[in-house]
């Protein structure tokens, strides 16, 4: 019986212990995979006035952040502005999150020539809908071209997506020029997976 008694506390305690160590390392791996895929997301090297997403803020940039503070940032992070470019960074790491710009009261020439910068910045764009959404989709070998869009669809194979590049206007951006209302919308850099695993850690 005494025998008996010692095998099921024994057996608790390694329970107990791995129960621990369970919990212990689920954080940690948690932190790992938020690491690892920002890492990820580096080597894509998608780049915006010299804004690396996923990539740690240089000092240049992290003082530049100290003074161009934006109050209006998600927990676990801060966001700052660098001219008309935003920048959201993981408070941890000091690693970058998302990048964006937004325009009101734009003509359509200064629109196209934004989209057109775009162009010259990121290539040839993955999908143009409705000429008022222009979309860059990049996987973990690099940017996805529109063929190689267009076939997955057409395959119904999955694009695994570890970071795009969207850009949305409320007016058609190309086409010839007239005369009408002001335009306004904003490009995003981002990946999904990223936040997605940020969200995660700081739900």
């Amino acid at each position: 019986m005494i025998k008996h008694t010692k095998k099921i506390i024994v057996l608790l305690s390694i329970g107990l212990l791995s129960i621990g160590l369970l919990f212990l390392f689920s954080g940690n791996d948690k932190d790992y995979d938020l690491s690892h895929m920002f890492q990820q997301v580096e080597k894509l090297k998608i780049n915006r006035h010299g804004y690396v997403l996923g990539a740690i803020l240089n000092p240049g940039q992290i003082k530049k952040a100290e003074s161009n503070r934006v109050d209006d940032s998600s927990e676990g992070t801060y966001k700052f502005k660098d001219k008309n470019l935003f920048i959201v960074a993981h408070k941890t790491s000091n690693r970058i999150l998302v990048i964006y710009e937004q325009f009101e009261n734009e003509t359509q020439q200064k629109i196209q020539d934004l989209v057109g910068d775009l162009y010259m910045n990121f290539d040839d764009p993955t999908v143009m809908s409705h000429d008022k959404v222009v979309y860059w989709a990049y996987t973990k070998e690099g940017k996805v071209t529109s063929k190689e869009f267009d076939d997955s669809k057409k395959d119904k194979k999955k694009l695994n997506i570890l970071a795009k590049v969207k850009f949305i206007s409320d007016i058609n951006i190309m086409g010839q020029i007239k005369e009408a209302a002001p335009g306004h919308g904003y490009y995003i850099i981002s990946s999904d997976p990223v936040l997605e695993l940020f969200k995660n850690q700081n739900g």
